[in-house]
């Protein structure tokens, strides 16, 4: 007799066992123990439309649970999912409390459109758009709730086939949680610490800033020639004079050559704070056959790192299934969230806090009167004014809706039908004092800014599948259409009579206002036929065709199709003499996938507005094209799914290959046409590299030590550009480029030589070339920049992405802690031609200035420091190139479960107390405040990789408990 249960292996080891003797009435029960040949036999994949076992999924689909948004110490969704896949690179732009992350599945696909993956909730495409009109974009995904979530899976290969158009960049499905079958359940969740910036960087103190400044000053001095110290003739005029006078206005009355009155003021403690954290849930979930609930309300507030900028959420969900009849079943999803913003301006902005790090150590906060400090006295704008004489407030409401009515027509096909909403609305009141950057000279000004984004979508399919002793299938064939409208409007003003009025009613002059609308639609048919025969064969065909306003009259129609086949080796016979095997799975797939974030209107020809001599009109903005379409990327996965040891070591190994082509790019079009670019569908890129998930179960007894490792190597390189070989936007301060041959946004600029030791002038390389233009190794140096060659300097983007995580638990206590990292990329640190530029200005120093050339034979890499004089700090070349190689302690958790007993006693179903730990520990050799960095203008393929000024992590501590009823 032979005992077979689907997911499981016939009895032991994979060896087939009979059992002889005969059953009567009378005979004892036969106990039989199967052994699983998978982790978890009843998991589901959630693969788009629908679900599946994993072990007969064939596509490359990497899935987080429930449990690991648990443990996450941050209230952002893409933050928790840092770490947790393979080929998954996420990175939190900076460390201010509202920025966004930057997500990269597989690497970067486009130049120019979009690189961020689709993120769809409960089946709802997100609407992404940024609203706000002031300061650094606010994270859309700022609303929702992590304790909502029930999984999240990322779609990173030909699986993403199925939302076509949209698929390129990898598709996020988070699906959240619902009601049970049983008893209501109640759980209740209370944690609060804080977080303060996870690096700091040391800057001069004043009586540095006062030495090195003046040794720079006499320094410029003797290079044109004067002596002002031993020749006193010399020193009326000199740079050493002007720089005495600039230290007597920037000290105010802290006099710098006083002693009594002189002040040390670090500016990088007046920037950052101690933020304080928050969050409480409370959650009902329960229901019976027929009907099932899940409820939720919770309160967020984060006050962050940096002074005044922070925010506030409370939210709350309700989703609800109901079995109507055995033909008929509906369901309600309803989510809505308030999210209140304290805003503060953009990285590249003298009222950033970040830049208060270039005022002068020898300035005081306040004056005597107790206000705070400004230019003339200040070096720069004072960045705290904003933060005391400004506010920006922003308060949006996110509401996400569906439903859905799934009709049992006949016993195989079920009619399923959807319709949701996802609104967003944003209301942005700003207001700057009559002191502040944006209201001096103005008499203040202020500003209101109304968004709203309406998303709709309709679907409606029908789902088959049956299954018999050898085959089994399934099949969805369906319609779905998705229209997406923004609105806009905004009215300045300024001249107010008291800074404390704040709306726009006492604005002496309205200064401007403008409103605008735009929208998009998507109409699309889907299918995806799935079968398998003796669950040992798997295949698998799909295929999506996309319409879209977004794409020319010529091009509204795209279709993308897929297919994928797996091989479940571990069921057949001639791999049963293999008992330490335990499941063993090859998978291949490939498919088209498209990115349409190209805008809504790159293929129209447009009009813009203008006026002359009071008289406004029309004038031509952009040539149209009707033949833009989408950017398409062909993908091929060759996997291997394994178990060994009774799945003690189970895990992924996967290769891939992106080819993309019809890069959207601006090309020069002749000037007689009126217009100067267009844009066309030319380039390509290609992506390939390799990924390993690998989970253990080190020790099962009373102590329990579980590992899950991922690690990932992706090649990305430029292979057309429509006929040139390198686009630069032409920033002379940043350095990104797209080249044929090189990864995208790769770093082009000089080579930097370090320093002449006769004269500290700083050294650039000249590269030499052979007949065919290729450099050879023969370099020269110059101290002239203009005369260095540019080279290709670094790679923005890592290629190695790797995270370990350990799980340990023993009769109730937890520890968990993960290390994350990444390898191979550089960082440009574009703010450092300022705070570490050998004194070309009277920006405070990075300490290490001090090291700077002082005499002849001098052997180091900083130049002299010259006053007024730009020695090396030309910010595009390699002297402003650091590795951005990191490994992180991203989190650790450490937990205690109350036992049963002492939980029943207080009649409670469990209770767990914890301390949980966010980027605790850094290992790296970046120079700057943290490798994991962008700024916040940064938002496409040839701005990557770049640190102005950008705020660190935060490092957050947090205490909860946790309650369950």
């Amino acid at each position: 007799m032979i005992f077979i249960l689907f997911g499981y292996l016939t009895l032991a080891g994979g060896h087939e066992r009979t059992i002889t003797g005969t059953l009567t009435e009378s005979a004892g029960e036969y106990d039989v123990s199967l052994q699983s040949d998978q982790a978890d036999p009843e998991d589901t994949i959630n693969i788009g439309y629908g679900a599946q076992n994993k072990s007969v999924v064939t596509v490359s689909i990497s899935k987080t649970g429930e449990d690991n948004f648990k443990n996450v110490p941050v209230p952002v969704v893409e933050m928790a999912l840092q770490g947790r896949s393979a080929g998954v690179f996420i990175e939190s732009l900076n460390g201010k409390a509202t920025g966004s992350a930057r997500i990269r599945i597989r690497g970067a696909t486009s130049v120019t459109s979009g690189n961020d993956p689709l993120f769809i909730v409960d089946g709802i495409p997100l609407s992404t758009e940024t609203l706000n009109h002031s300061g650094s974009a606010v994270n859309p995904l700022l609303a929702f709730n992590l304790s909502d979530i029930e999984s999240v899976e990322i779609l990173k290969d030909a699986s993403a086939a199925i939302y076509g158009s949209r698929g390129a960049n990898g598709v996020v499905l988070i699906t959240t949680k619902r009601g049970f079958s049983g008893d209501t359940r109640l759980d209740f969740s209370l944690q609060r610490g804080f977080s303060n910036a996870s690096g700091e960087r040391d800057f001069l103190n004043s009586e540095q800033y006062i030495r090195y400044f003046e040794e720079a000053a006499y320094n410029s001095d003797l290079y044109e020639g004067l002596d002002p110290v031993n020749n006193p003739a010399d020193y009326s005029g000199s740079w050493l004079e002007y720089a005495r006078n600039r230290f007597t206005r920037y000290s105010g009355w802290a006099l710098y050559n006083d002693p009594q009155l002189a002040v040390n003021t670090n500016w990088q403690d007046e920037a950052f704070r101690t933020g304080i954290l928050m969050s409480a849930d409370l959650s009902a979930r329960g229901g019976n056959e027929n009907l099932k609930f899940f409820a939720n309300g919770s309160y967020t507030s984060n006050d962050g790192i940096l002074v005044s900028n922070g925010w506030e959420r409370i939210s709350g969900r309700f989703n609800f299934d109901n079995k109507v009849n055995r033909f008929i079943d509906l369901g309600v999803s309803l989510s809505l969230a308030r999210t209140n913003i304290d805003q503060i301006a953009a990285d590249n902005s003298y009222s950033s806090p970040m830049q208060l790090v270039a005022l002068a150590p020898i300035t005081p906060v306040r004056d005597l009167y107790g206000r705070l400090y400004n230019t003339p006295t200040t070096t720069y704008y004072n960045g705290l004014i904003d933060a005391e004489e400004a506010t920006r407030d922003i308060s949006n409401v996110r509401t996400l809706a569906n439903s859905y009515l799934n009709i049992r027509i006949l016993k195989n096909f079920l009619w399923k039908n959807e319709v949701g909403v996802d609104l967003f609305n944003l209301k942005e009141n700003c207001r700057y004092g009559q002191r502040t950057e944006s209201g001096k000279g103005k008499g203040g000004y202020g500003f209101a800014n109304y968004g709203e984004t309406q998303n709709f979508l309709t679907r409606s399919y029908i789902d088959y599948s049956k299954r018999n002793d050898k085959l089994g299938v399934s099949l969805i064939l369906g319609t779905e259409y998705q229209h997406t409208t923004t609105d806009n409007a905004w009215l300045a003003g300024q001249d107010f009579p008291f800074d404390d009025l704040k709306t726009l009613s006492s604005a002496g002059l309205i200064s401007g206002g403008s409103s605008s609308r735009s929208e998009y639609s998507f109409l699309s048919y889907f299918s995806r036929l799935s079968f398998d025969y003796r669950q040992k064969y798997l295949f698998s065909l799909a295929a999506r065709v996309d319409g879209s306003s977004r794409f020319g009259k010529n091009s509204k129609y795209g279709v993308f199709p897929a297919a994928s086949a797996g091989w479940i080796l571990s069921r057949e016979r001639f791999m049963s003499d293999l008992p330490a095997l335990s499941f063993l799975k090859l998978r291949v797939s490939t498919g088209l996938t498209g990115n349409s974030g190209i805008g809504n209107y790159s293929h129209l020809g447009l009009f813009g507005t203008d006026s002359y001599n009071g008289v406004s009109g029309l004038i031509p903005a952009q040539i149209a094209n009707d033949n833009l379409r989408w950017e398409s990327t062909f993908q091929t996965d060759l996997g291997l799914d394994f178990g060994l040891f009774s799945n003690r070591i189970s895990g992924e190994i996967d290769y891939y290959l992106k080819n993309t082509s019809d890069l959207i790019l601006n090309v020069h079009v002749p000037g007689i046409s009126g217009y100067r670019t267009q844009a066309q569908n030319l380039g390509s890129m290609k992506n390939d590299g390799f990924e390993l998930m690998l989970n253990t179960v080190n020790i099962e007894r009373s102590f329990v030590w579980t590992t899950n490792l991922n690690f990932s190597y992706n090649r990305n390189r430029v292979t057309d550009l429509g006929g040139v070989s390198i686009i630069d936007e032409g920033d002379s301060r940043f350095m990104n480029v797209a080249m044929v041959g090189q990864p995208v946004g790769v770093f082009y600029g000089p080579e930097y030589a370090g320093v002449d030791p006769s004269d500290g002038d700083a050294l650039w390389y000249v590269n030499s070339r052979d007949d065919d233009g290729n450099i050879t190794d023969n370099k020269t140096t110059t101290s002239d920049y203009s005369e260095a060659g540019f080279i290709v300097l670094g790679n923005p983007n890592p290629p190695i992405l790797f995270a370990i995580t350990n799980n340990l638990s023993y009769k109730g206590l937890g520890l968990s802690f993960m290390f994350q990292g990444v390898s191979g990329n550089k960082i440009h640190l574009a703010g450092d031609s300022f705070m570490s530029s050998n004194a070309t200005w009277f920006d405070n120093q990075t300490v290490d200035q001090l090291n700077s050339w002082k005499n002849p034979g001098d052997i180091t890499e900083i130049p002299q420091a010259r006053l007024g004089y730009s020695n090396g700090n030309q910010p595009r070349s390699s002297r402003y190139l650091s590795p951005g190689d990191y490994i992180k302690l991203r989190t650790a958790i450490l937990s205690y479960d109350f036992p049963e007993a002492v939980a029943g006693k207080l009649r409670l179903r469990g209770a767990r107390v914890y301390i949980r730990g966010y980027n605790l520990l850094t290992f790296t050799k970046y120079k700057g405040w943290d490798p994991e960095v962008s700024a916040d203008f940064a938002v496409n393929s040839l701005r990557s990789g770049i640190d102005f000024y950008s705020a660190p992590q935060p490092r957050t501590i947090l205490a909860g408990i946790s309650i369950s009823l």
